[in-house]
């Protein structure tokens, strides 16, 4: 499940053209991501800290390369992605790339087994913070059936009210107006959808009213996350000479 909220990272400021007051980002992630990364890591940080203070001979040493490849790796593929949004732009923070795309230069969003933006060049970004979940949607459908059986049964009991309303104090029909409420409440509801198909709903709806405006135009800008891939290099060249040295 991914759940929209407030970003915490630092607030850019609007492109050239349009008011200069810092304006904040809505984020996406994926809840179960960071709950999987965060235990994954306690667990790393654990051993590898035990490690470090009981081991003997070599052990420490491994334990600490170990954690300097892992911990950035982990980290990368479970707590850093997400989709930050708002009115001019969409950037992407994937495990290893930061992506900035104005909406002006979003040629589509598309869902499919997996979430990704295709730009105007028709260069495909994968969104890792928006993972397309089979179960989601299977339990989103199922929703939807129920939902229509419960919508036909409350007009079928709204019928049967209707033809029995000479009869004073008939079952049938307090059970008709029943579920008659809940037949509507269903249908205020709208179609059932899986929540990152929701997410992605909601970046379409933005990018079709915002891509002509002009303060959504610019390039797209790609950046490499070296903050990550740095450590976990170096863990992997560490672990690699202590293995070599037996």
């Amino acid at each position: 499940m991914t759940t929209p909220d407030p970003s915490r990272e630092p607030e850019p400021t609007k492109p050239a053209g349009t008011a200069t007051t810092p304006y904040k980002d809505r984020v996406y992630r994926s809840p179960a991501g960071v709950v999987g990364g965060a235990l994954v890591l306690a667990i790393v940080a654990w051993l590898g800290i035990d490690a470090v203070f009981v081991g003997e001979g070599r052990t420490p040493w491994l334990a600490l390369a170990t954690m300097l490849f892992l911990v950035p790796l982990v980290f990368a593929y479970t707590l850093r992605p997400a989709v930050f949004v708002n009115d001019d732009r969409l950037r992407i923070r994937n495990p290893l790339r930061l992506i900035v795309l104005p909406w002006g230069q979003v040629a589509s969003l598309r869902s499919g087994f997996s979430n990704e933006v295709v730009d105007e060049s028709g260069t495909k970004y994968q969104l890792w913070a928006l993972p397309v979940s089979v179960r989601a949607r299977s339990k989103a459908a199922r929703q939807e059936a129920r939902a229509a059986r419960a919508a036909a049964r409350a007009g079928q009991g709204g019928s049967g009210r209707g033809r029995g309303s000479g009869g004073a104090g008939v079952p049938g029909g307090a059970v008709g107006a029943a579920d008659l409420g809940a037949g509507a409440a269903l249908a205020a509801d709208g179609p059932r959808r899986a929540e990152t198909d929701r997410a992605m709903d909601e970046l379409r709806e933005l990018h079709e009213r915002r891509q002509g405006e002009p303060g959504t135009q610019g390039e797209v800008t790609v950046r490499w996350a070296y903050e990550i891939i740095a450590p976990a290099v170096a863990g992997a060249v560490l672990l690699g000479v202590l293995w070599g040295l037996g």
